[in-house]
């Protein structure tokens, strides 16, 4: 494998993330082949991996967690490290960065190493400590003459060996609770911070946790701040067809790769990106984001919950309303990405009231509950964000109904939709009249097509235009404004 040193760049690991997954959508190849059938555990992660967030993925024991946490590590791209530095500090860091033993090297000597020798799995139990997690001291150091609060006299573990790579903490919450509290500074601030030695350095990791959900099994509580930071995303056992074809490939087999030299066989390339080719394709329109924090805003109110989200919560909300926009290769957000987006930041930054929760369900089930609940809140927000919209255009509900069945069938939405004597109205009032000022989330979009559409990518205008249409269908329907659902629109349910 050839590296170019010169043209390489030092990234974030989340950032050769996000760059490899979207490279494998855009070339429609499946970023996770090792998992398979759990195509929503997986779509999930993708989205996880697109805002920068981080995974904990909960399931009873086999159902392959960690089998995707080393499957998130297989994509990232070779690197430079330098030379014997068990930490992987990157030769191009500035010295602030290195770690004590590489501090003050000119021009070192380096090594390249692969995507999943920067892999680094951390068993949590009643037994996990400080130690496992981060480091012991030298004694060999010590006993040659370094003391023992200098940071050449300590020897990291756990999450320092996976510093620039995947770090998966197994069964999280069997860690005591006021060990988990180590990991808070990591994911909050990106350092690591060992107080005996007065160190605090960078770290750089791609974090996913696995385990049970916090109040479904007799574990250790996993601490509210932390759970804040990660995304809850269920994992149930494969469907039967898929688990007889697990069965059959995964039994035992004399496999001729495991006889060469691991070192030969990797595939991987390195990546010379730059930041456009990382930058948000996909915006959310002015009403998805209103829905999208209007559910939010309702989860701190709604009688169904006993604990709303927090703002965090309303952040990667949108996050991950865009980021399943990008999965599917679309531009525009509409109802449905939405929901993804807001089932999946929300499952762990909320509280359901307890009877609500049966303790016997299996996690799957008890998540379902969650996105349920969420799902139904979305449908009260997107039917009061349409319901605003409708009060500002004088139309027939009627009329508009019969309108947005036939543009929602088929043909040439562009063109269908100018002949429309009501839904154009409807459509370009959403166009023209956002109700707050914001700049727009992706190279002006929003006014562009408010004030030259004919100069907007047509898939992306009719992207754009479906999305109001959608949003509009649902209003008529829940707000009571006509009786019949109208066809071939998304729309939120409502729990039963």
């Amino acid at each position: 494998m050839d590296f170019d040193i010169d043209r390489y760049t030092p990234m974030p690991v989340a950032y050769e993330l996000r760059y490899m997954i979207l490279k494998k959508l855009r070339e429609s190849e499946d970023p996770l082949p090792d998992i398979e059938g759990r195509e929503g555990t997986k779509a999930d992660v993708i989205r996880a991996v697109l805002s920068n967030s981080y995974p904990y993925l909960v399931s009873r024991e086999g159902t392959g967690k960690t089998r995707l946490a080393e499957s998130l590590a297989k994509l990232l791209p070779p690197v430079p490290k330098v030379k014997g530095c068990p930490y992987n500090c990157d030769p191009n860091w500035p010295e602030e960065w290195m770690c004590p033993s590489c501090q003050g090297e000119e021009e070192p000597e380096i090594e390249i190493i692969s995507g999943i020798q920067r892999y680094s799995r951390i068993q949590g139990n009643e037994y996990t400590n400080e130690a496992k997690i981060l480091g012991v001291k030298d004694i060999q150091a010590i006993v040659q003459g370094e003391s023992p609060t200098d940071p050449r006299a300590f020897i990291g573990t756990g999450v320092l060996r996976g510093n620039r790579g995947v770090v998966c903490v197994d069964e999280l919450p069997a860690i005591p609770t006021k060990v988990q509290v180590l990991f808070h500074p990591m994911l909050q601030e990106g350092k690591i911070v060992l107080e005996e030695y007065n160190w605090v350095r960078p770290i750089d990791i791609f974090f996913v946790a696995t385990g049970n959900p916090t109040g479904f099994s007799h574990v250790n509580r996993v601490p509210e701040p932390l759970l804040d930071r990660l995304e809850l995303i269920p994992m149930a056992l494969p469907e039967e067809d898929v688990e007889r074809e697990i069965m059959l490939k995964e039994g035992f087999k004399v496999r001729d790769e495991f006889f060469l030299d691991k070192t030969r066989r990797t595939t991987e390339e390195p990546i010379y990106a730059k930041p456009e080719d990382l930058r948000r394709r996909a915006s959310a329109p002015w009403w998805i984001v209103d829905a999208v924090e209007r559910t939010v805003r309702f989860t701190r109110d709604c009688p169904n919950i006993d604990r709303g989200s927090s703002i965090r919560g309303t952040i990667k909300s949108l996050d991950h309303t865009i980021s399943s926009t990008e999965r599917i290769g679309r531009s525009v957000a509409g109802l449905r990405e939405a929901c993804d987006g807001l089932k999946l930041a929300l499952r762990g930054r909320i509280r359901l009231r307890a009877d609500l929760v049966g303790f016997d369900d299996s996690p799957a089930a008890f998540m379902v509950k969650y996105d349920e609940v969420v799902e139904d809140v979305l449908w009260y927000a997107a039917r009061d964000v349409g319901v605003a919209i409708l009060k500002g255009v004088d139309v027939d509900p009627r009329q508009l109904a019969g309108e947005l069945n036939a543009l929602l069938t088929g043909g040439d939405m562009i063109e269908d939709l100018q002949d429309t004597e009501t839904a154009y109205r409807v459509v370009r009032f959403m166009e023209e009249n956002q109700p707050w000022e914001s700049p727009s989330l992706v190279s002006g979009l929003g006014d562009l097509i408010r004030d030259s559409p004919e100069a907007v990518d047509s898939n992306t205008l009719r992207e754009y235009r479906g999305s109001a249409l959608e949003l509009i269908a649902h209003a008529l329907t829940a707000g009571k404004l006509v009786e019949a659902k109208i066809e071939n629109a998304y729309a939120p349910k409502r729990m039963e």
